[in-house]
């Protein structure tokens, strides 16, 4: 009985000290859904762990994110959580974190200096190198081919590109004719492409590094009467984008999980400030005679 009763005790004491813990989640931006089910996903697993979340909208802004991140410090978080507008800018906030002995999980993008103790990201070379190999089979090897870039700076766009332009590298008769950056923005995804079209009316496939750019991009081919014509390839799987595949006007989008990110990062803030370490499980595999 004694012992039941110390295990109780025990739990409760868990609980309560995960109640006390206070984590901040600095995001890029709210107006994209990729990041809005990254938010829920980290929303509801700091509910089930009894930890208080603050979200911060960088809103795409580099130094509003400075100014949210600095106001966490101000309040002494337990743990800071960032996915980065920029990750070159980023990096006097991780560093000022750091200053403040407040530990720093990065999400989604990288910083490219300062102290994180754990970094959640999908493998973004391997989507563009997926999305490049898929553009180079539907087009047999030959075509010209456009990459909507997203924000310079971000480790997203830096690992989407060089995926996919390894890919297409592989093939001397794909042309990448035009690059150009559209900051993972649907409207500027619009504009951008109807430049584009205007310059090289003769392309045959867009690989965009997210989907809010591809959906701006179809717009633009759709007014050009050309979307029967052009490829389009999206990054992130967001519901417009499976929609605009399940349509046919998107070829395909290369799925990531944003709710689990979010998921994860709370999960392994919960457990770096509980027991100051990040167990990263690896699977096991059972070798017996044949």
């Amino acid at each position: 009985m004694k012992k039941i009763l110390l295990m109780v005790v025990l739990v409760i004491s868990v609980f309560a000290l995960a109640a006390n813990y206070r984590i901040g989640l600095s995001l890029s931006t709210l107006n994209n859904p990729f990041f809005v089910t990254l938010r829920d996903g980290a929303q509801d697993m700091a509910n089930k762990l009894g930890v208080e979340l603050i979200v911060a909208d960088a809103q795409d802004n580099p130094a509003k994110q400075l100014s949210d991140i600095e106001d966490f410090i101000q309040q002494r978080l337990d743990l800071i959580i960032i996915n980065p507008t920029d990750s070159d800018a980023i990096v006097t906030a991780v560093e000022e974190a750091n200053d403040a002995f407040i530990p720093v999980i990065t999400v989604d993008r990288a910083s490219n200096g300062g102290l994180v103790v754990c970094h959640i990201a999908s493998d973004n070379v391997a989507g563009g190198r997926m999305a490049g190999e898929l553009i180079a089979s539907l087009l047999n090897g030959e075509g010209n081919v456009v990459e909507l870039e997203g924000i310079v700076g971000t480790s997203a766009a830096r690992d989407r590109g060089a995926g996919f332009e390894e890919a297409i590298a592989n093939y001397p008769g794909i042309k990448l004719v035009a690059k150009q950056t559209a900051n993972f923005n649907r409207a500027e995804g619009l504009t951008v492409m109807e430049n584009i079209l205007e310059a090289h009316p003769d392309i045959d496939a867009v690989f965009a590094q997210n989907d809010e750019m591809a959906l701006g991009a179809i717009e633009a081919i759709k007014s050009a009467g050309l979307l029967d014509k052009i490829i389009v390839v999206g990054f992130d799987a967001i519901d417009d984008a499976v929609a605009a595949v399940e349509k046919g006007e998107m070829t395909a989008t290369i799925a990531q999980q944003p709710y689990k990110m979010g998921e994860l990062a709370v999960q392994k803030a919960f457990e770096y400030l509980s027991t100051q370490t990040i167990y990263i499980p690896v699977d096991l595999k059972l070798v017996m005679q044949e």
